[in-house]
């Protein structure tokens, strides 16, 4: 397991196994995202076993699927309610992590600069540089909303 904090309240990982999620109770995280659609993986991976494995230990379980080429803004609006109810940080997971790093940019647009956005995740490996007009045009619209 590699866990890659993108901000303090904020981790992202690649795949995880059942067996790693003592670990991230003991590494302080209260919730999980599990943003990785159960037909990409083994049944042993499957929603249904994490969430049963992970509430087991009192950790807060959410699966927010989200198909590659294929993010839908409705789960960047689950993630980021998720992270407005959290109770402590929170720890999410796919692939690679880049989704969940694409996740974390496109919540965050228009509360950090598209810079910030794209460089910190960048740190670990993910190139969001191709986003940047999706993510400067959810920072635009973000913006208009508060007008």
């Amino acid at each position: 397991m590699d866990i890659r904090a993108l901000t303090p309240t904020y981790a992202v990982s690649p795949q995880i196994e059942p067996t790693d999620l003592p670990a991230i109770k003991a590494a302080g995280f209260t919730t999980v995202i599990d943003n990785r659609p159960d037909g990409e993986i083994p049944a042993h991976l499957h929603t249904p076993h994490m969430k049963a494995v992970a509430e087991a230990l009192g950790l807060h379980f959410i699966a927010n699927p989200v198909i590659g080429g294929a993010l839908t803004m409705e789960n960047v609006r689950l993630q980021s309610q998720v992270m407005a109810d959290a109770t402590g940080p929170v720890f999410a997971y796919c692939a690679s992590g880049n989704r969940c790093s694409v996740v974390w940019a496109l919540m965050n647009a228009g509360q950090r600069s598209t810079d910030d956005l794209i460089r910190t995740p960048a740190k670990y490996g993910y190139n969001l540089e191709p986003l940047r007009g999706q993510i400067e045009a959810v920072a635009a619209e973000a913006g208009a909303g508060k007008a």
